[in-house]
């Protein structure tokens, strides 16, 4: 990174996660002067220690089961066994060839000066790093978040770790505890299983992914018990020991698990403790920015993105609302972005992926009366046959209105999200989706049938 000693510019933006570096690249192609500023590398917790690396492991995970269950479609094969510092060597691979590419792409553009370093907010239009003062006639604080523990349960990155410390460990823990239901937890509980490990899942909620629809938390679970991965929901945490040979654990009831390690994935908080932010005059929230829907903060001309304004703490999220940021500060003013037309995905075996409302949260906006839903089995739909998936597809709509819910689980339901989220976000009702061609045999078709049967012609729908 450059490191230029202070000065004026159009915007200078704390963080260089996905949403401060999109900021950034957004601002510059709208001809504003940018100071990005980072204490670490740009690209942040997503390319880092987040999205990018897991997803890596989780594709080497799925490599372990097709090898593992090679023989059912007529291929020998035999797993011999993980190397994990080949898994790690793959992983790091694929995020040192993104963060070049994202560094030669802000490294290089005219309009954007890099400042690596500590920066703290001292004014309503200053940040400073090392002394040197960068003022900006905005402000967009994008500082992002970090892995959250609970009271009492202190991470030492050795038996009891976070999802950082799980990203780089050099073997396959023969056992592990998971602390928490939520998108980390069953995705790092699915890595390690298909890993070898032996693996138990705990969570306070009443279910897993139970931000998800509850017939998704279902089948989840159905699959998890298939997969042998042990899981005790509506119990929460109590106390951890350290033993000899790892963590003693205890569950509310006095029930006691023991580990190789602990994996604590209880969400992540707000970066904003130390920065500045309230001395300036922002209004936080359990560390959260309070921001209105045009992500100003009501100081100046300060705005924030990502993970520390509340809502969904997702990299695309981030990006979004840095896009945002960047053409609202360039007078094009840009469409508020609708938190729930935003794809959501678990990359666990089998894959979620979901976007706009839940069936139960549709009935409480719109009435249990003017709501109803179609399941669209995977058991119909001739490509996940091939790929031997179970799951659904399943749709919620308004009556005589448009679908506000698409929600999925199977393999590779992630990559149908694109679609659903045109489908939720342009409003569409079902004889308007029911018209579009589907490609066969594909996964997407699953889509494609489920609106016909919404639509009143159902052709490969078993009921």
């Amino acid at each position: 990174m450059s490191q230029p000693n202070g000065g004026t510019f159009d915007i200078v933006i704390l963080g260089a996660g996905s949403g401060g570096y999109a900021a950034a690249l957004r601002a510059a192609e709208l001809n504003l002067s940018v100071a990005l500023i980072d204490k670490a590398e740009v690209g942040g917790t997503c390319l880092h220690r987040g999205c990018i690396p897991t997803k890596a492991l989780l594709h080497a995970a799925e490599i372990a089961d097709q090898t593992r269950e090679s023989e059912q479609f007529g291929v020998k094969a035999d797993l011999v066994g993980i190397d994990m510092a080949g898994v790690n060597s793959y992983k790091d691979g694929v995020v040192g060839r993104l963060y070049k590419g994202l560094q030669g792409l802000l490294g290089h553009n005219k309009n954007i000066t890099l400042v690596q370093g500590a920066g703290k907010l001292v004014g309503k239009d200053t940040v400073e790093v090392d002394g040197q003062r960068y003022t900006g006639r905005n402000v967009i604080l994008a500082t992002g978040s970090y892995s959250r523990t609970l009271p009492g349960l202190d991470i030492d990155g050795q038996k009891v770790i976070a999802s950082e410390h799980a990203l780089k460990l050099d073997r396959v823990p023969s056992s592990a505890i998971v602390l928490g239901g939520g998108v980390i937890g069953v995705e790092f509980a699915s890595v390690w299983k298909s890993f070898g490990a032996d693996v138990t899942i705990i969570e306070a909620l009443p279910r897993l992914v139970a931000a998800e629809d509850e017939e998704i938390s279902k089948t989840v679970e159905r699959a998890f018990r298939k997969r042998k991965i042990n899981f005790k929901v509506g119990k929460p945490f109590e106390k951890v020991e350290k033993t000899a040979d790892g963590v003693k654990v205890t569950i509310a009831g006095g029930e006691t698990l023991e580990a190789e390690v602990l994996l604590v994935a209880v969400g992540r908080g707000p970066s904003t403790a130390g920065l500045g932010y309230e001395e300036q005059g922002i209004t936080l929230d359990r560390g959260f920015v309070i921001t209105n829907e045009r992500l100003h903060t009501g100081v100046g001309n300060i705005y924030a993105v990502g993970d520390i304004v509340p809502g969904l703490q997702l990299a695309h999220r981030g990006f979004q609302q840095g896009i945002f940021v960047a053409e609202e500060i360039a007078g094009k003013n840009p469409a508020v972005i609708d938190e729930a037309g935003i794809p959501r995905v678990t990359y666990s075996d089998p894959e979620v992926a979901s976007v706009g409302l839940t069936e139960a949260k549709a009935k409480e906006k719109y009435g249990a009366d003017k709501v109803t839903s179609y399941n669209y089995n995977l058991g119909g739909n001739g490509k996940s046959q091939i790929l031997k998936t179970a799951g659904f597809v399943k749709l919620v709509r308004v009556e005589d209105g448009p679908v506000v819910g698409v929600h999925m689980v199977g393999a590779r339901m992630g990559e149908l999200v694109g679609e659903a989220q045109l489908i939720y976000n342009w409003e569409a009702f079902p004889e308007e989706v029911a018209q579009l061609v589907h490609a066969h045999p594909t996964q997407n078709e699953a889509l494609g049938e489920a609106f016909l049967a919404l639509a009143g012609k159902p052709l490969h729908a078993h009921s």
